[in-house]
Order: C-alpha cells, then structure tokens, then sequence
C-alpha cells in the first residue's frame, strides 16, 4: 500500500489531532507525525467519511497546526520480534531503552494479536513453582492461567511481582518472564530493575517500561506490544512465558482519559462500556495452543482505589479471569510479607493441576484442610473479641495458636525465601500439627500417619 501524506492539522486536543480530506486510511493504521524535524508515532481511532482523528502516543505539545506532517503508513503498529531480546529493556512501544541498539530482525507483528480459537486451545493443567508457600499451597498457578493480584496503593504488589518472576519454575522447558511496567514511578521501577539484575535472572526477562511521566496514551499500547513479544516467544521459540504486567489500573485511567477525549459516553465511574472487551483482548491472549511447545500465563497487577473490590477495574477482571488473589492490608500493617489476604483469594484452575503427577499426592486435601482451619480462625477470633479468649475451650485456642502460627510462619516468608513446594507442603502439615487430629477432617488417615508424625 502506498504511504499516504498530508500537510497542516485542522484540530489538537490532549493527545488526539484532526485531520480532513483524507482517503483511504483504516481503522488502527500506523501514523507518522514530523513536526519541528521531531518525529512522532500515532494510530487511527476515529474514521467519519474524510475525517480522522489521531491519537499520537508523545502528545501535541508544540505541534504546529499548519506545518505539521502526517504520513499514513498503511499498517498497524507492529514491533520488532527476536530471540535475542532476551534480557534487554524497551519502552512501551518496544523501542530499545537500554542502550544495546535497535533489534535486528526482519520479524514484526501487529501488536494487537490474534484470537486464539478455542478448538485449539488446550486446558491448563500443569504447575508454576513461585517459591510462595501462600500461592503454591493455596492459590496454585497454572501454565496457560491468567491470575491478576488485587492489590492497594502502598502495599507490596511490586516486591511480589519481583519474587514471582525471580523465582517461577517448572519442571521441563525453557522459562522466560516478560515483564510489563504500565504508569509506574521511577523509584518502582528502578527497585524492579535492579532487583532483576542482582540475582542473576536478568538474563531470562525481557522488560517494557512505561513511567508515570511518560505519555499517558503510550500506556494503551504497552501490554499488547509485551504480549506480542510474548506469544512469539511462546509459540514460536517453544519458552513458557510468564507475563507480568504492572498497573493494569493504570492502563484502565488511560483508557478512560482517551475515552473522555472521544467524547465518548461514560459508563461506571466514568470509564468506558466497553472497558470490559477492550480488559479481554489483553487477558484472554493468555493460554496453551495445541501443537505447540510453549504456553503464555499471565499475571496482571492491578491497585484497587481505596482498596474496593467492587471497583470496576478489579470487578470486571475478576470476571474475566481464573481467580484473584488479593493483598491484605491488615497483614501488611501486621508486618507479614507476602499479605495475602487467603479468604479472599482463589484460583479456579488449581484443582487440576495439583496432586499425584504434578505436585503431591496428599496437596488437594492438605489446601482444603487448611482453609477450612483459617476459616475456623477468624469466627474464633470474633468470639474471643466478645467473651474473652480465657473463656474458649481448648480446642478454640488451638485454632488461635493455629492462625498465629499460619499467619507468622506459612504466610509470612523473607522477600529472597524461594520454598519448593515440597518445602511448602510440610510446612503446611507443621501448622496442622497445632490442632487436635479429630479436627483434621479433610486429610486421610494414611496422609496424617505418613506426614503428620514426619513434622512433630
């Protein structure tokens, strides 16, 4: 297709111009913008006959109206895709940002991907270590799952994305974690980096950077360039890829700036109806295509703003996504890390892809057993708010020195603590061994002779 140009822009506003008179150009298409010898990048987003408007991903500021360029290149954004992208930084639109020079390949793909076809799909079902006792144990990730983090601002949703991705494993295949900073500060960011290079794992991330002084619309493009990277690096070059991206709360205020710009109509709290779909072409990009060596997870960080869960952003990811697990703020306060929250918190692909052939055999009734004791926990802790814990019987005291012992030693681990899950399981038999062995209901009388005994 031939490049079509144009000179002089009817209209700018925040980070979107007009132009008129224009033929041709396509839904999405990839737009060059020269203006005072600066070149910029941009994208079509609005077609009325020969009308279009622009969204440009560095903004307006200091554009002339009259002098500016537009060059319609007949192409969405695509980025450039390479095995040795591995262990290098970009920007958010996949633009090198460590120095190392451009990547050389002649492989580029629209970053906006394809549908995956369910027939094709394959149901997860194997396990990703995270060195977590709470996720392992509790909260299993699959190979192929997306599993957001719901977290707040000012917890530790960053130094857990940092521990996930140093320490996530599997048994058989290559692993590659691609990291996605979506309107993080600086501080963050350089925390995340140089957390990444002082262990040695640098090697195996990739990392696309959007700060928080960046353009905010850069932000749109950000987890779709890092998917791309990831899905060519999944089912192309056979890796199992980890996708971490980090704030997906900001890429949804993104959205919803773009949306005002529109003019669009708001749905609740002012972002876009269709918030949902556009939250679905990122997540369902995640899974395992049959035929292929590789598979993508996905697990997206969001902050819940003033910590509710019944904030659109949280609330519509929980719907489209296979679980949650939610940071706690009380643990936090308490000085527990990782605090998560495990009342709160599930993983609905757990089930198959835990037990005999993928962890252990006694691991689906030890997780069982141990929610069921924590839920006990937290009913005999409202009781002993009202009477007094000198007034429980024994066994509700067990369950107090049960909660202690969960939320001190199982829950709470250093932020350099890599448990195997082998590791994680006995640990959890240790908590159990507080209780009284006619209170463990939910585990076998051969796992108790065969475990329990092992950890008194």
């Amino acid at each position: 297709m031939a490049v079509k140009e144009y000179t002089g822009v009817k209209k700018a506003f925040g980070p979107l111009i007009v132009l008129e008179g224009v033929k041709g150009a396509a839904y999405d298409e990839l737009v060059e913008i020269e203006a005072n010898g600066k070149k910029r990048l941009g994208k079509v987003i609005t077609i009325d006959k020969d009308l279009v408007i622009i969204q440009i991903f560095e903004g307006t500021a200091q554009l002339s109206l009259p002098n500016t360029k537009v060059r319609f290149t007949g192409k969405p954004l695509e980025v450039k895709l390479s095995p040795d992208m591995l262990g290098r930084v970009f920007d958010g639109l996949g633009r090198p940002r460590d120095g190392l020079g451009e990547v050389v390949s002649s492989e580029k793909r629209d970053i906006n991907g394809l549908p995956i076809n369910p027939y094709s799909r394959v149901y997860p079902r194997n396990f990703i270590q995270t060195g977590i006792s709470t996720i392992d144990a509790l909260f299993t990730l699959i190979r192929g799952q997306k599993l957001p983090i719901f977290s707040g601002n000012g917890l530790p949703h960053n130094e857990l994305a940092v521990q996930i991705a140093r320490q996530s494993t599997i048994k058989e295949g290559e692993f590659v974690v691609v990291f996605a900073a979506i309107g993080l500060k600086n501080s963050d960011v350089r925390f995340i980096l140089s957390s990444f290079e002082g262990t040695g794992a640098s090697k195996n991330i990739i990392s696309f950077l959007n700060l928080a002084s960046d353009p905010v619309v850069e932000r749109i493009a950000t987890p779709r360039v890092a998917l791309t990277v990831a899905e060519y690096f999944a089912f192309d070059l056979g890796y199992h890829v980890l996708v971490i991206m980090s704030d997906i709360t900001n890429y949804c205020e993104a959205l919803r700036e773009l949306s005002n710009y529109r003019g669009e109509i708001p749905s609740r709290k002012g972002y876009p109806g269709y918030m949902y779909s556009d939250l679905a072409t990122i997540y369902e990009r995640a899974g395992i295509i049959e035929g292929k060596e590789g598979s993508l997870t996905q697990l997206p960080i969001l902050t819940m703003p003033n910590d509710d869960i019944t904030h659109p952003i949280p609330d519509l990811t929980g719907y489209i996504t296979e679980g949650q697990i939610v940071l706690s703020r009380d643990l936090h306060m308490r000085g527990i890390y990782p605090p998560i929250n495990v009342l709160s918190s599930l993983s609905r692909l757990m089930k198959d892809g835990i037990g005999e052939g993928y962890t252990r055999e006694d691991h689906p009734n030890v997780a069982s057993q141990l929610f069921a004791a924590y839920s006990r926990v937290q009913e005999v802790r409202s009781l002993a708010s009202i009477i007094g814990e000198e007034e429980l019987t024994d066994v509700d005291k067990a369950y107090l020195r049960f909660g202690e012992s969960f939320e001190r030693e199982f829950i709470k681990q250093d932020f350099s603590e890599d448990r195997s899950i082998e590791q994680t399981l006995d640990l959890a038999w240790k908590m159990l061994s507080y209780l009284p062995e006619e209170e463990l209901t939910r585990v076998s009388k051969e796992q108790i002779d065969k475990y329990l005994k092992k950890v008194k």
